[in-house]
């Protein structure tokens, strides 16, 4: 049934009786600070005009959250985030106060739970959706996000205390608000409380939404119950009766009570199963609690011995828990005057975790912190993992709920302008988006606002962004689009899609673009077109001509870094010629490895002996630190040898940081030339781009030309192939300002 709302203790000048609602609260749940609790209870109080106060307002409603929280029996941390939210939601109080007066934990829940009410504003179901279920797809759409964005449980359960609160409190409203508020209640937040477990929240969202939504179903299905109480109630009492005598004859200390059956649970089955009010066999129900999981089996031998079990109405979810960890033994039986009744039978514990669901176990409480339990563990990770949301919400007769494991957290979930949720690969862009809302949008795409503000095509989303194409009148896709290290396009839907655009113009028109792009890479990386033979290329990448190359190329077919990586496979065949080695100074390869034989790298030192010292005796993988020896070289230590400890402390200008080589490449010093307007910040700019890119920089030379405010940087870079080297140069180009990026060659620029 619809639980009543609980009404706060009030004083006869219609104010709350703060000490009796804090007394109550200290019954229910313990806490350590009872005046962080008031204190929340007075800020959240005095953000609002006294006037107010015995409205229906955000502090009132952060009480009842609080109520709600306690009843799930959470920590403290969790009821002061209850009791501010509403009022920090409402722009009453600050974020950064409640973090400065509370600490950052209640501070970063508040924060999270905001998040899911954005999700929930945008997201909002429209009035249209009339029946139950309706736009399926895009719900469960929602409810992967939602579980996407969870970091901690506790956000989940204040944003449910939430809405319990919020639908409770509609009674009065307008119907259009008590229509929004129940579907959204009803398609998101009863399934996710059903899928934390938490079965008594489920109910009564469960019902409250089903009173909204379907008022006359509701209506007759209450009446229908109503008519039949009386006779229902004495039927239970002999059932209860007689299962207490015979139980207690077996000496099983059992506690035996009569189960409301609710209203949509009902309903549910009788639209599912096509069956009349009459053969819904759990409208008189029973529900045995007895200490141990063997006294379960015993209780179910017991009630089939007094009555007949209906055949195909028997579950054990005990042996097979269902996947939010709901354990109990189910059953129905022809009771007494061939009456269906059915039995739940399950350990006081059991019926815990059965309301409770993740909030009943010790460890999420915080009073067992040494016993860490594997079941509790699996319900997190569940929690992160699930993705079916099936029609499993009405009663425990059981359905089979399938998981699917590790892909949530390889999606994002963003909005449409019209708030509806597209679901994408992490990494995804907003050219991305366009490509995943239409193929036109994306051939005419020309940018895109996310929340409200101007970003560039290739800057990733976020779960959660709103995201707008600005489109032209005519397609006009670009080739750089197809460049992977620009990084525009990440999913291999919408770079097929380019591609196939270029694909369907002219040939000569492909192959003038390829060649260009060809000869502006080649001699932005210092390479001559003479020095490449183009009909050797071709053939290594299986093409027969090189006009069928620069078409491939201008169609998307071939990738310019495959080229690259072809033309200098091809230079290093011929003998010694110094573009293998990207056009160096007359220098030894030997003396430009980096490299030891021992198979580790020296940062920051030339070659020099390396020996393993045989005090600590690393191997590949230890984190490993060297010292510069008198003799012998580096000595190569592990990073918590005792013995190198007390080396830094007496001769730390001779510790060096090595590491383990990783195939034994070798990297060569390439000359970078940047042009640029003059900023703030450029050169640390492009350094990130190298740090992140984990690139040794070898000089740096910056020089500004202050009347023209033109800034050119040369630098001196390891690069191991020319693909990285091009790689660099675009990421480079793509910052602020940058106007040219090439590579200087044999001490000139090309």
């Amino acid at each position: 049934m619809v639980k009543v709302r609980d009404d706060h203790p009030i004083h006869d000048d219609g104010t709350v009786d703060l000490d009796l609602w804090l007394w109550r609260l200290e019954q229910q749940v313990e806490i350590e600070d009872m005046e962080q609790v008031r204190l929340a209870c007075d800020i959240a109080k005095q953000v609002h005009d006294q006037a107010e106060i015995t409205s229906n307002n955000s502090y009132l409603t952060g009480l009842e959250m609080a109520q709600i929280m306690a009843e799930l029996q959470q920590d403290e941390e969790s009821i002061i985030a209850a009791i501010l939210y509403r009022s920090v939601r409402e722009d009453k109080l600050k974020l950064d106060t409640v973090k400065n007066q509370f600490g950052p934990v209640i501070g970063s829940l508040i924060h999270g739970v905001l998040q899911m009410a954005a999700i929930g504003s945008r997201a909002n179901p429209r009035v249209e959706h009339t029946v139950l279920g309706a736009n399926a797809r895009q719900i469960d759409t929602v409810r992967k996000m939602l579980v996407a964005m969870i970091d901690d449980v506790r956000v989940a359960l204040i944003k449910i205390a939430e809405r319990t609160s919020a639908i409770r409190g509609v009674k009065e409203s307008s119907r259009r608000k008590r229509f929004l508020v129940a579907r959204e209640v009803f398609d998101i937040y009863a399934p996710l409380a059903h899928r934390l477990g938490i079965g008594h929240i489920k109910w009564e969202l469960e019902d409250l939404s089903f009173r909204y939504l379907k008022p006359n179903d509701y209506k007759h299905v209450a009446q229908l119950l109503d008519e039949k109480r009386l006779d229902r109630q004495d039927f239970i009492e002999t059932v209860v009766s007689t299962l207490k005598r015979d139980l207690g004859a077996q000496k099983i200390d059992a506690d035996v009570n009569g189960r409301a059956k609710h209203i949509y649970s009902i309903w549910r089955k009788m639209q599912r199963k096509n069956i009349e009010f009459s053969q819904v066999y759990d409208v008189r129900a029973v529900r045995i609690l007895v200490p141990e999981i063997r006294d379960c089996y015993t209780a179910l031998g017991i009630v089939h011995g007094l009555w007949r079990n209906i055949p195909h109405e028997f579950d054990d979810y005990i042996a097979s828990p269902k996947p939010n960890g709901y354990r109990s033994l189910h059953t129905a039986v022809f009771g007494p005057e061939g009456k269906v009744l059915e039995i739940q039978i399950r350990t006081p514990e059991m019926h815990e975790e059965a309301e409770l669901g993740v909030c009943a176990h010790h460890l999420y409480k915080g009073t067992d912190t040494h016993s860490k339990s594997d079941a509790y563990e699996d319900k997190i990770a569940w929690l992160r993992q699930v993705l079916e949301w099936h029609e499993d919400l009405g009663d425990t007769e059981g359905f089979g709920d399938i998981l699917r494991g590790d892909v949530v957290q390889d999606r994002l979930y963003v909005f449409t302008p019209g708030g509806h949720v597209i679901d994408m690969p992490l990494g995804s862009t907003p050219l991305d988006f366009a490509y995943r809302v239409h193929t036109e949008i994306g051939h005419r795409c020309r940018g895109a606002k996310v929340n409200g503000r101007i970003i560039s095509l290739n800057k990733p989303l976020k779960t959660g962004d709103q995201v707008e194409i600005l489109t032209g009148k005519e397609e006009q896709p670009r080739r750089d689009w197809l460049n992977t290290n620009i990084g525009y396009l990440t999913t291999s839907r919408a770079r097929a899609k380019v591609a196939h655009w270029f694909k369907l113009q002219d040939r000569d028109k492909n192959e003038e673009a390829g060649r260009h792009m060809v000869e502006r890479e080649f001699k932005r990386l210092a390479i001559s077109m003479n020095e490449v033979d183009m009909r050797l290329l071709a053939q290594e990448v299986n093409y027969k001509s090189s006009e069928d190359v620069f078409s491939a190329l201008g169609a998307g077919d071939i990738r310019l870094s495959q080229i690259l990586n072809a033309a200098q496979r091809q230079v290093e065949t011929s003998s010694h010629d110094e573009q293998l080695d990207l056009a160096l100074p007359a220098t030894s390869r030997e003396k430009q490895k980096r490299t030891t034989e021992a198979g580790i790298r020296i940062l920051g030192v030339g070659n020099l002996l390396t020996t393993i010292a045989s005090c600590c005796k690393p191997v590949p993988g230890d984190l490993i630190v060297g010292f510069i020896t008198q003799g012998r070289g580096v000595s190569i230590h592990r990073e918590d040898c005792t013995n190198l400890l007390s080396l830094r402390e007496n001769e730390a200008e001779r510790v060096v940081a090595v590491d383990w080589d990783e195939g034994n490449e070798t990297t060569y010093p390439v000359d970078i030339n940047i042009e640029a307007y003059d900023r703030s910040g450029l050169l640390h700019d492009v350094m990130m781009v190298l740090a992140n890119e984990n690139l040794n920089i070898l000089s740096a030379n910056t020089l500004t030309d202050k009347n023209s405010n033109v800034a050119r940087l040369s630098l001196t870079v390891e690069i191991s192939r020319l693909e990285l080297l091009g790689r660099l140069m675009d990421k480079i180009n793509q910052l602020p300002n940058v106007v040219d990026v090439h590579r200087q060659r044999n001490g000139f620029s090309q």
